[in-house]
């Protein structure tokens, strides 16, 4: 999806013009993928602009820096509050978020931990990733020949770059055979995740998602939906699922900061159709407390 240009980046505890915030050719993570990241988005309410769940993003970031080494000089409260100043500086109501951690220009090599580790923080207006038709009525997806790596080749815990090329791999080659989305396996063959999104599968009123143990990226937006399920007493299941309990799912569904809740009608040409009422349900609540309008949530909503 295009970006489009906005004011200001944060970079090293600095807002610099949009068109100056470069880096060096020779910066570590862009020949070793050695950064990490996160995505978050920013709504506007009839009540102002909230960060959806800022502070558990980067917790979540700094876990992910944790794993792979980097010092970061900047603590969770600063990152936040740096958050919201980007936000302002370039007179946002509703945005995509990414702050990124990386390692940057000074060292070059398999052993990373003297080069520096830079922070910044960008801002832009984004539209929904897999598009308001895919949310309304759902997204075709296919099963992936490239599997999600396990757990003793790439930490699954860590959201970091270069980890990414392999989700990368899968989206292209389910868009190039005509669908909108891949759903990949872990190494041994089971149900794990989307290219960018976790997986939930619902039926006989049971809403199931694969367990971590499948190489599973931990969600934010998918720990809203498990809050959700309990509190509407919602049956909900971390397991261990193959491919065929997709095929044969009364309701699917994707879930993703990026990609908000969208549900799956098709999987590997088997219809599983329109959006159902489990679906539907968790999706009115969780676009009511986006929005600002389920005051039982309003801890999630972090104002700018």
């Amino acid at each position: 999806m295009p970006i489009p240009e906005v004011s200001k980046i944060w970079m090293n505890g600095e807002l610099v013009d949009w068109k100056d915030a470069k880096v060096h050719i020779l910066t570590h993570a862009l020949h070793y993928g050695s950064g990490v990241f996160e995505g978050i988005r920013a709504y506007d309410t009839k009540k102002g602009t909230h960060v959806y769940r800022l502070t558990e993003h980067i917790m979540r970031l700094m876990r992910s820096a944790k794993i792979y080494m980097m010092d970061v000089p900047y603590s969770i409260e600063e990152l936040v509050q740096a958050t919201k100043e980007v936000i302002k500086a370039n007179d946002l109501e509703s945005c995509y978020i990414r702050p990124i951690i990386y390692r940057g220009y000074g060292e070059m090599g398999l052993f990373p931990l003297q080069a520096p580790v830079d922070v910044a923080i960008a801002v832009w207006p984004w539209g929904t990733y897999l598009g308001d038709d895919g949310i309304k009525h759902g997204i075709r997806a296919k099963i992936s020949s490239f599997r999600r790596f396990g757990p003793n080749s790439m930490p699954p815990a860590a959201k970091a770059t270069g980890q990414y090329i392999n989700s990368s791999l899968a989206k292209v080659e389910a868009v190039k055979a005509g669908y909108e989305e891949a759903i990949l396996l872990d190494d041994q063959g089971n149900l794990s995740e989307g290219s960018g999104e976790n997986l939930f599968v619902v039926r006989n009123g049971v809403v199931a998602t694969p367990s971590t143990s499948c190489d599973v990226l931990e969600g934010i937006t998918a720990d809203t939906v498990f809050t959700i399920c309990r509190d509407e007493g919602i049956p909900l299941q971390q397991k261990v699922m193959v491919r065929s309990d997709l095929y044969v799912a009364d309701e699917a569904f994707l879930t993703g900061t990026a990609a908000e809740i969208v549900p799956l009608r098709e999987v590997d040409d088997r219809v599983i159709g329109e959006p159902g009422p489990i679906t539907r349900k968790i999706q009115d609540i969780f676009y009511g407390i986006i929005k600002g309008e389920n005051e039982k949530y309003g801890d999630y909503l972090e104002w700018v």
